[in-house]
């Protein structure tokens, strides 16, 4: 491995995550990337849509579920988007069966106590699909206590458990519902690969994908990884993004310290709700706090912090994005410089 110094490192990440701006398409992007993670909050835009974002710019986010519904080049899984090249490897994961975790051994015992309901579940997707989850009739039983999450919607739960395991396939959406069929239907034929195959090429897209990794000798960097300057361009990221993902590794790599602040009482949020870490060149320079209000199609920044004196422009692409017709900012926006 070839170690480089951490403002090499910098660089590397950067230009392997397509953030310099040499992205030029949303499957390309995806394959690059490895995969999307998928999330149901959407204060500015759901977060598979903000990662394409950061790096694409404005884009059609119609052309994301023509390829995921329609052409069948990216799927769905584990709440996640993968192109379907990979598709051989996440089955392997699919025909995993483990008791090592908790969760393993509670699919395991509910679909051993509601065996005679998977069996009408899978008959009725058989005979009518794709449906909704509440589209089917409900007489499972639960096999442990809900702590709220799923409430008392048995079949999400079994659907869910079906799903992670390769039975049934995400193939759309209705109303931002998911809806589900057989996967024999939906899946293309792949070819079998071992688990410790799989895991291990995973690992590998993985680490291009990523460009370095932080070890004991320092930064190592993806024998594929290429090095050179990086624009000057402007962007906020997405909580999810995979740049930022690891908060340890992007400390490190960037000297930010990075921290979801969603599920902190607001009396102890350090910064705000949904804050966004901004991208200046091969720097994270500031955050900021946006939030999106559709109905008067306004992106309204609730605070701000460090240098986000360039920040307008990537303000300017975020609201062509989500289609909001003016930004409303705090005032002196543009001049703010608050310490880290």
């Amino acid at each position: 491995m070839r170690r480089v110094s951490p403002e090499e490192a910098r660089r590397i990440a950067i230009r392997a995550q397509l953030l310099d701006g040499t992205a030029t398409s949303i499957l390309d992007t995806v394959r690059r990337l490895g995969f999307l993670q998928i999330d149901p909050i959407s204060t500015v835009a759901p977060p598979q849509q903000l990662v394409l974002w950061s790096r694409l710019g404005p884009y059609d986010v119609s052309e994301l579920d023509r390829l995921l519904w329609e052409e069948k080049k990216l799927f769905e899984w584990n709440a996640y988007i993968w192109p379907i090249e990979d598709l051989g490897l996440v089955r392997a994961r699919m025909r995993r069966r483990s008791t090592r975790y908790a969760w393993e051994r509670r699919g395991t015992e509910f679909l051993r106590e509601n065996a005679s309901y998977k069996r009408y579940v899978l008959r009725e997707l058989e005979r009518n699909g794709p449906m909704l989850s509440r589209e089917l009739a409900d007489d499972s039983v639960r096999t442990w206590k809900s702590h709220g999450w799923y409430g008392s919607r048995n079949t999400a739960v079994l659907l869910e458990i079906l799903h992670a395991r390769g039975v049934v396939a995400v193939v759309g959406r209705r109303n931002g519902q998911r809806l589900w069929d057989l996967s024999e239907r939906w899946y293309p034929e792949t070819e079998t690969i071992a688990l410790r195959d799989a895991d291990r090429l995973l690992a590998e897209k993985r680490f291009r994908a990523l460009g370095v990794r932080l070890t004991r000798k320092g930064w190592e960097a993806h024998p594929n990884a290429s090095d050179g300057s990086v624009p000057e361009r402007v962007t906020f990221l997405s909580p999810f993004d995979r740049l930022i993902h690891d908060r340890d590794r992007a400390e490190a790599l960037f000297d930010f310290r990075y921290r979801l602040e969603m599920y902190v009482p607001k009396a102890k949020r350090e910064y705000g709700y949904y804050v966004l870490p901004m991208l200046a060149g091969d720097r994270l320079v500031g955050r900021i706090e946006p939030r999106v209000d559709r109905k008067t199609k306004t992106v309204e920044v609730l605070g701000a912090w460090g240098d986000t004196s360039r920040a307008d422009e990537a303000l300017a692409s975020l609201a062509a994005f989500v289609g909001a017709e003016r930004i409303r900012t705090t005032p002196g926006f543009s001049q703010t410089r608050v310490p880290e």
